[in-house]
């Protein structure tokens, strides 16, 4: 290894939360050892596709895994295609919808390309896991599941609250933890990186590669990443997610949406920038640093041009509340007067700048729709070509004259 152990150390373990100090010191005496022995580590995370897009969310453990390729070491970006068939109890309440096969091969198609805006492609081994995990006999299995206990499991926190509440537990979410766990067997790897939420199924992997005479995995685990809303963990479901594939300008303005107190956490987990250089930040302008941790980020996932770019639209267009020069185009058709004219909600839904007329009305009702500058309080109100729309802080629509739109007929969806 070109890079000296302590330096590798101190960057692989940048973030990285256990939960207890105990388990974070044997953590790191461990990793150091291994890294001593001067060979590439075998690196891996896994990922179920149960969804189709990314967010900022995922990027944590591929930037942990970018890491460790720039060190030098083998890194594989496991697809779970077969542990994403029960899907994973670690973080939730309630048991998970089971996909089928094809869906999450469909999932699958997209998670690459994303996951290599971070991760280097020409490093980068992709496997699933239903290579091998198919390929076991109901035995197999047994003697799998003969090196847990049923307490092990229900100590979880979440597990535990549900049996409380005797919510329904299946067994095929006991056999989730069984299932990463020899992930970890049939790879033989030294490393596994995952979220905080995932500390019981990486030490389940220890445990098994230990029953398998194989030296144990290091876990290096990260804390779970808080949305834009500052509470909750960062999901689609909850609207409070940034996605890997938003356009530049959308992912530097929601960067920006977060509050001033999920800074520390962004720039640590987000960015590369020293703990000196994130400090002198913290101690300014709150609007500079996060103009800055926008720009690391929107850079990191496009290129520093488009966040330079997407930090000019901001600037312009939030901060001094100016309309963009570009902004998309929309076509009239004419009314019934021969002149052209459109009704705002439905312009609005056939533009794709809201999924309906019910949630047009909110969005009035909440004063984030103008027209040319002036926020509107009627839904069904007349636009005309040469009306600028805005919805929201980061969406405009310019409407102009011609063609023929589905808008013009039938009512908003309620």
């Amino acid at each position: 290894m070109s890079a000296a152990i302590e330096q590798q150390l101190a960057a692989i373990m940048r973030g990285a939360e256990f939960g207890d100090e105990a388990t974070a010191r044997t953590m790191e005496r461990e990793l150091r050892e291994r890294l001593a022995e001067g060979r590439p580590l075998r690196v891996y995370c896994g990922y179920d596709p149960t969804a189709v897009d990314l967010h900022l969310g995922h990027t944590l453990t591929m930037r942990k895994l970018r890491t460790f390729q720039d060190f030098g070491h083998e890194v594989t970006f496991l697809i779970g295609n077969f542990t994403g068939l029960v899907g994973d109890p670690s973080d939730t309440d309630k048991t998970r919808p089971m996909l089928s096969p094809e869906q999450l091969e469909e999932n699958s198609q997209t998670y690459v390309d994303q996951a290599f805006r971070i991760l280097d492609p020409e490093r980068t081994i992709v496997r699933r896991n239903a290579d091998w995990l198919g390929k076991l006999s109901f035995g197999d299995v047994l003697r799998l599941a003969s090196h847990f206990t049923v307490a092990q499991f229900l100590e979880r926190d979440n597990l535990a609250r549900r049996f409380e509440r005797r919510d329904p537990i299946h067994v095929s979410e006991f056999l989730y933890a069984l299932m990463q766990a020899y992930d970890a067997v049939a790879m033989e790897t030294d490393v596994q990186v995952g979220g905080s939420d995932q500390l019981f199924n990486l030490m389940a992997g220890r445990e098994l590669q230990r029953a398998y005479g194989q030296q144990p995995q290091i876990a290096i685990t990260l804390p779970i990443l808080t949305g834009t809303d500052g509470h909750e963990k960062m999901s689609k479901s909850l609207g409070n997610n940034i996605g890997i594939d938003e356009p530049p300008n959308d992912l530097f303005g929601k960067v920006m949406s977060i509050p001033d107190s999920s800074l520390r956490n962004y720039f640590t987990l987000l960015t590369d920038l020293s703990d000196i250089e994130i400090e002198a930040l913290l101690g300014g302008a709150a609007m500079e640093a996060k103009k800055r941790l926008a720009f690391e980020i929107t850079a990191g996932l496009h290129d520093p041009a488009a966040a330079e770019a997407a930090r000019d639209y901001f600037e312009s267009t939030f901060q001094r509340r100016q309309t963009p020069d570009e902004m998309p185009e929309y076509a009239l058709a004419a009314d019934a007067d021969g002149g052209p004219a459109g009704r705002l909600d439905r312009v609005l839904v056939d533009a794709e700048l809201a999924k309906s007329g019910a949630e047009v009305r909110r969005l009035v009702e909440q004063g984030a729709v103008r027209v040319n500058g002036e926020p509107v309080d009627t839904f069904d109100r007349a636009v005309r070509p040469g009306d600028e729309l805005r919805v929201g802080r980061r969406r405009f629509l310019r409407l102009v004259e011609g063609g023929a739109v589905a808008q013009q007929s039938g009512g908003p969806d309620a």
